[in-house]
């Protein structure tokens, strides 16, 4: 059903109008009190804050959102299935070419992002998913050195003698 929309902005009056509103969200998180303290140390490690300069400043902003409902001709709805496993995989994938092209990007989901369906005009059947800031990585531009997990940390292998030994049912 492939129930998302990719919205392309270049404008830099919109990509303005984005970030307005983006760091409005943002600085309540931060400095409102919208974000518990857990989650607010957790991003410190990270070196961010509500400012969101990097809206204005790259070429491109995409933002994709997530259709709840399609709208068939005669305006009725049709029910969409699986949307959020759908618009995932079609980030994961859309970030992946980006990748292969030489572009860099970040997801970026200011919260709430309801502000994104009104200002780039969609329809009510849409709800914003992400946001993604793409151009080419700047020349002194810095990656936070984190650390991926080990493999054994988060894949597991069950056999059938696994499950025996908990007492799984097992079915032919």
């Amino acid at each position: 059903m492939q129930p998302w929309t990719f919205v392309l902005i270049g404008d830099p009056l919109v990509k303005h109008q984005i970030r307005v509103a983006a760091e409005a969200e943002e600085r309540q998180n931060y400095e409102g009190g919208r974000l518990p303290p857990h989650w607010r140390e957790d991003l410190a490690a990270l070196g961010t804050g509500w400012q969101k300069p990097f809206l204005e400043t790259v070429p491109w902003i995409v933002v994709v959102f997530e259709q709840r409902y399609g709208v068939r001709a005669d305006g009725t709805r049709r029910h969409h299935y699986y949307v959020k496993e759908s618009v995932g995989i079609a980030c994961g994938i859309f970030i992946d070419a980006l990748h292969r092209m030489g572009l860099a990007t970040l997801t970026h989901t200011p919260s709430p992002m309801g502000f994104l369906r009104t200002l780039l005009g969609r329809p009510r059947s849409e709800r914003p998913f992400i946001l993604f800031p793409i151009g080419y990585p700047a020349e002194n531009c810095q990656v936070p050195d984190l650390q991926r997990k080990e493999l054994h940390e988060i894949m597991v292998e069950v056999t059938a003698s696994d499950l025996a030994r908990q007492g799984a049912p097992l079915h032919d």
